[in-house]
């Protein structure tokens, strides 16, 4: 094989299709989180009633031991009493009750196949992950540095017309951190 700009744009398109695919699928899932949790989805709501102890009694200890006599086995992450209501967050259980009435719910989740696989890879912060990751960014630019360069004739290249997109490529992203920030 002839080693050119042509054949390192396409081969790098090649091995990486699946994880550029996975990571833009993912990156759109996550731009949107904060309207829907796309790692877990509910799978049952149980409706419970709890003697509740006074506020200044709710501890991390009293939530973790609630969560075991309500028969939720996860990890704690947190526990709070906002506007009335007594929250704990498990890894795979919410629990809300309401602090005059005892009255609430359990609500279990589940990983969402496929979704919180590939949102993992966002996540992952395991060292070969990371230097895959590297070596991904560098290919992703160098499919973009051999994309460019290919065209060398005609009225399509980057000197006639790849420039002016590549421009408003990078001024959109920088008007929007300028904004943002």
């Amino acid at each position: 094989m002839k080693l050119n700009r042509r054949n390192i744009h396409r081969d790098l398109g090649y091995f990486y299709v699946g994880l550029i695919i996975s990571f833009a699928f993912s990156g759109i899932l996550m731009n949107h989180r904060e309207h829907w949790h796309p790692e877990k989805y509910t799978v049952e709501t149980k409706r419970i009633n709890v003697n509740l102890p006074e506020k200044s009694e709710i501890t991390e200890e009293y939530a973790e031991k609630l969560g075991k006599e309500l028969g939720i086995d996860d990890k704690i992450r947190r526990h709070n009493v906002k506007k009335g209501t007594f929250k704990i967050s498990f890894e795979k259980h919410d629990v809300e009750i309401d602090m005059e009435t005892g009255e609430g719910e359990i609500i279990a989740f589940n990983k969402t196949p496929i979704i919180s696989q590939t949102m993992k890879l966002h996540k992952s912060t395991s060292n070969w992950w990371i230097y895959y990751s590297d070596i991904f960014g560098i290919s992703l630019i160098t499919i973009a540095f051999t994309g460019v360069i290919m065209i060398t004739h005609g009225k399509n290249t980057f000197r006639r017309r790849g420039w002016k997109l590549a421009v408003a490529g990078i001024i959109i992203p920088l008007l929007v951190l300028f904004l943002i920030g």
